[in-house]
């Protein structure tokens, strides 16, 4: 029933009561995903412009109270896991002018994000606009994520940073 708002709406894709939507229009949900309860994915209006801004790949499990907000892209690629509470956004709010609250003010930086096949968010991870997350890689619980991780790297912190490759013994 809730599948013909959204841009796409894949087979056997399962979102779990309650979840808030905005933006249905600009955003495709692949086969075969899983969206935890009190979850929220919106896609923000930009103008003229009404191609998918938000994107979740087949075989996505993303945990409850997760935040995804997109004003023009964040591709979630095929069979990632987002643990819960995990907020992913592409763009950022002004804050510049002290006469208006920051809710009044435009958003700022806008810049893609896009997490590859099969990475792995841990719990309470944010996000920031313009990151890219490698392929197959794990961010631990509670990290920041601000500049690109590569490929099959484990990352952690505020902001994260790579603590070891996947594959590769620390020592």
């Amino acid at each position: 029933m809730i599948s013909g708002g959204f841009a796409r709406f894949g087979a056997h894709s399962v979102l779990q009561y309650s979840i808030r939507l905005s933006g249905e229009d600009r955003i495709e949900i692949g086969d075969g995903v899983f969206i935890g309860a009190n979850s929220w994915l919106q896609a923000l209006p930009d103008g003229e412009n009404t191609s998918t801004a938000l994107y979740v790949g087949s075989g996505t499990s993303i945990e409850g109270g997760c935040v995804i907000s997109a004003v023009r892209r964040v591709i979630i690629e095929n069979e990632v896991l987002l643990a819960r509470n995990v907020y992913i956004s592409d763009h950022t709010h002004n804050y510049e002018d002290k006469d208006r609250p920051i809710r009044s003010q435009e958003i700022g930086k806008i810049a893609p994000v896009l997490i590859r096949h099969g990475a792995w968010l841990g719990q309470n991870v944010v996000v920031c606009s313009g990151v890219t997350i490698g392929r197959g890689s794990v961010i631990g619980a509670n990290s920041v994520v601000k500049s690109d991780i590569p490929d099959w790297c484990v990352a952690a912190g505020a902001p994260a940073r790579v603590v070891r490759e996947i594959g590769v013994m620390c020592s």
